[in-house]
């Protein structure tokens, strides 16, 4: 198998671990389940629910939408918990309910959160009652209130017709954290099990469905219910991303290019190292000589003298008689040229610089 195959094929499988891994091993941030009489951990309600059973009260679990419940002539409580705090009002499917003489009890309803300390206990019939909450809801009158102090209800009424609405400020009222208090398994047992109601525990909220109903809702087998979730999408685009890199063989589409070789000009890089090596050993004498003398051979050059060097006195009056320049500035880079002397660097610019002014008559 040639290197960029095999390549290809470690990140596919690496790519499938990571998936594998989240969906299998990553902690579950749900909070779906909380409340739900399945639910075995801290905030679930197994063991209130298995403590129903044990009293002998009829309780059943109700995994269908809530427009599918039908009272006919017996009365019914229904249980909703829920796992993130719901409005007090109802919608008018859910008033209609209540009107006929149903009783909805809902814990986990939104209030706001007062001032009160976050764990307190509440008198009751039934004895103390642990509540961990600091929401209270202050607009219920003092007929309403079941459970509640001077910060306000904790657990309410509100009527409507025949039946009636039971609301809960706190989702975990008898949840499986509270075991120790049996208090509170008795009062929300109290709450629920009214005038012989049949009471029905609603777990369709929170995520379990009859067989019909995940039929109907098109979640009969695994791709159905994959295509529903946060996972699918994700399982998309890895795929897609497995398919490139299988492709592409690990690079990119197309013709390699390759890189164009820049060109040395050995010239300058030799100039550039000379002077690099000259600046080091301080030999700015070597470079007067050097460029002076071919400085004064390009001037001679343009006056029409030839490429022999001239003595400093006669080229000084070959060019006041061809520019009738003054000589002073001329004088004086050929009198720096003759020293042989090492100058500074400052002296070796300005030096230059007249050069370069005398090369700017003749455009040299």
């Amino acid at each position: 198998m040639k290197r960029s195959n095999r390549l290809a094929w470690m990140s596919a499988i690496a790519l499938a671990a990571i998936v594998l891994l989240s969906l299998f091993a990553a902690p579950n941030n749900t909070k779906i389940s909380t409340g739900s009489t399945y639910n075995r951990a801290s905030d679930g309600y197994g063991a209130w629910y298995a403590f129903m059973q044990q009293q002998g009260i009829s309780i059943k679990r109700w995994q269908k939408p809530f427009s599918d419940i039908q009272s006919d002539n017996n009365p019914i409580t229904f249980l909703q918990v829920s796992s993130a705090p719901r409005q007090t009002t109802l919608d008018s499917q859910e008033r209609e309910w209540v009107e006929k003489g149903n009783t909805l009890v809902i814990l986990g309803a939104g209030a706001r959160v007062t001032e009160a300390q976050f764990s307190t206990m509440q008198k009751s019939p039934q004895g103390n009652i642990k509540i961990d909450t600091r929401r209270r809801y202050k607009k219920a009158n003092s007929q309403q209130v079941d459970l509640g102090d001077r910060f306000g209800a904790v657990v309410w009424e509100e009527n409507y017709k025949q039946g009636k609405v039971i609301f809960s400020t706190t989702p975990y009222l008898a949840a499986n954290a509270y075991q120790d208090y049996l208090s509170n398994f008795k009062y929300l047992a109290s709450l629920v099990n009214q005038k012989g109601n049949t009471v029905f525990v609603d777990e369709y909220i929170h995520g379990y469905k009859d067989a019909d109903v995940r039929k109907k809702e098109s979640e009969a087998n695994l791709s159905s219910f994959f295509a529903k979730t946060p996972v699918f999408p994700i399982l998309v685009q890895v795929g897609i991303l497995l398919l490139a890199l299988i492709w592409a063989q690990n690079r990119r589409f197309g013709k390699p290019v390759p890189l164009d070789t820049p060109v040395v000009d050995n010239s300058e890089a030799y100039i550039q190292a000379l002077a690099g090596v000259l600046q080091k050993a301080d030999t700015t004498d070597f470079v007067v000589d050097l460029v002076g003398k071919q400085e004064q051979l390009q001037l001679q050059k343009a006056l029409g003298l030839g490429q022999i060097p001239l003595e400093r006195e006669a080229l000084i009056n070959f060019w006041i008689q061809k520019t009738g320049a003054s000589a002073a500035e001329l004088d004086a880079v050929l009198k720096l040229q003759s020293r042989k002397q090492p100058i500074s660097e400052r002296e070796l610019l300005s030096w230059l610089g007249k050069w370069r002014n005398i090369r700017g008559i003749y455009n040299l």
